[in-house]
C-alpha cells in the first residue's frame, strides 16, 4: 500500500513543510531469516539497498510506533512497516541552460552526445558548466531524485576531452538498474581512437591490473599488483599517414579509469593529442608537413564513445545507438588520408 495520505511529515529549517511519499509493508509469517534493508530492497526494487540503508539510518522505517534504524535487523514475521520517503531534496549544484545534444529521452533515461571540453560532474577545478549542470536545467522537473536528491543519476564517465555518447537515469529505479548493468559490464560501450603507430597484431585485446600510478598519484597505470581488473578488445581500421598513426575501433569489457588511453600506451600506441598519457612524439620524417602538424597540434585526446547499448530499466527492451564522429576528429582523419 503506497501514499502520503495527503499529510506533510516533514519540516525544513525554514519551517515550511515538505510531502513525502509513504509505503506500508507487511511480512509474511515465512519470511524466514532476512536482513531489513534486503527484505526492503526486495518488496520495493525501484530503491537501491543504499538508498533504503540511508532512509532507515535516518529513522524513516518505523515498526510499531518506532523508528528502526538498524539495515541488519532481522525482519519480523508478521510485522508491518512504515517507510516515509521524503521528497526529493533540491540538487546542490547549480541549473545551467547549457545545449546539449539529446539523442534519446524518456522518463526513466537520457542519452546524450557529450562534447570534448565538458566536464561531467562539478569539481573543484569546474565548479560548474558541466554535464550535471546541464542535465539540472533540461530535465527539470522529470528528475524524481536520485538517493534522495533531485540530480540526474550518472553510471559512467567521459574524460573532460572525450567526446561522445553517455546514458544517465532520471530516478532512483532507472539509476539502480543501469549500475547494476555497468558492475555487471553488460552495458556496450564502443570507442574510436586514433592512436601513434599501428598496433601489431591488428586486432586483439588487452589485460591488466589498472589503478594508481604509483609514481604520479594523478595518472593511472598498468599496474604488476593491485589496482582492478581491465579489459580492452580493440581492432584496426585504418592505417593513417602511411602508418604513422591509426583509427582504432575499442570495446571495453570493464570500465576503468583512463582505461583505453592507459591500455593503447601500454602496448606502445599512445592516443594522438593525449598530453598525460603519449609523451612527447616524435612524427616520421616520411609524412608531409601538413599530416605532422596535425598530429603534433590535436588539441585532446582523439578520443570518441560511439555507441552505447543497454536494457531498458523499464521496458526491458535493448537499446542501441550509434553517433557519429565529430568534427574535429574527422578533419584530423582528412588530414592524415
Amino acid at each position: 500500500m503506497r501514499g502520503c495520505y495527503g499529510v506533510p511529515r516533514s519540516m525544513t529549517s525554514t519551517g515550511k513543510t515538505t510531502r513525502c511519499e509513504t509505503f506500508l509493508l507487511t511480512a509474511p509469517s515465512d519470511v524466514g531469516k532476512v536482513r531489513l534493508d534486503r527484505w526492503l530492497a526486495q518488496e520495493l526494487p525501484d530503491f537501491s539497498r543504499s538508498r533504503l540503508a540511508a532512509l532507515l539510518e535516518s529513522g524513516a522505517v518505523v515498526e510499531n510506533g518506532i523508528a528502526v534504524r538498524s539495515p541488519s535487523r532481522p525482519v519480523k514475521p508478521g510485522a508491518t512497516y512504515r517507510l516515509d520517503v521524503p521528497q526529493a531534496a533540491p540538487a546542490e549544484p547549480e541549473a545551467q541552460a547549457i545545449p546539449l545534444n539529446v539523442v534519446y529521452e524518456d522518463a526513466d533515461v537520457i542519452v546524450i552526445d557529450k562534447p570534448a571540453g565538458m566536464v561531467v560532474h562539478p569539481a573543484p577545478g569546474s565548479p560548474d558548466a558541466t554535464l550535471v549542470n546541464a542535465l539540472l536545467a533540461h530535465c527539470g522537473e522529470s528528475l524524481s531524485g536520485i538517493g534522495g536528491v533531485k540530480r540526474p543519476g550518472i553510471v559512467h564517465r567521459l574524460d573532460k576531452d572525450t567526446s561522445g555518447l553517455m546514458v544517465a537515469a532520471k530516478n532512483d529505479r532507472a539509476h539502480h538498474a543501469l549500475a547494476e548493468q555497468f558492475a555487471a559490464h553488460s552495458l556496450e560501450r564502443v570507442y574510436q581512437a586514433i592512436v601513434w603507430g599501428v598496433p601489431s597484431p591488428t586486432s586483439g585485446q588487452i589485460e591488466g591490473q589498472i589503478g594508481r600510478s604509483p609514481t604520479n598519484r594523478k595518472k593511472m597505470a598498468v599496474l604488476r599488483s593491485g589496482g582492478k581488473y581491465a579489459l580492452t578488445r580493440y581492432k584496426v581500421l585504418r592505417v593513417l599517414a602511411g602508418g604513422a598513426a591509426s583509427l582504432v575501433e575499442c570495446r571495453l569489457a570493464t570500465g576503468r579509469t583512463h582505461q583505453i588511453r592507459v591500455h593503447m600506451t601500454s602496448i606502445g600506441h599512445p592516443l594522438v593529442g593525449d598530453s598525460t598519457y603519449g609523451g612527447r612524439r616524435l612524427a616520421p620524417k616520411s609524412i608531409d608537413e601538413s599530416a605532422k602538424s596535425a598530429l603534433l597540434s590535436f588539441p585532446r585526446q582523439a578520443l570518441h564513445a560511439l555507441v552505447i547499448g543497454f536494457i531498458h530499466p523499464t521496458s526491458g527492451e535493448s537499446l542501441h545507438f550509434s553517433g557519429l564522429l565529430p568534427f574535429d576528429i574527422n578533419a584530423l582523419l582528412d588530414i592524415l588520408e
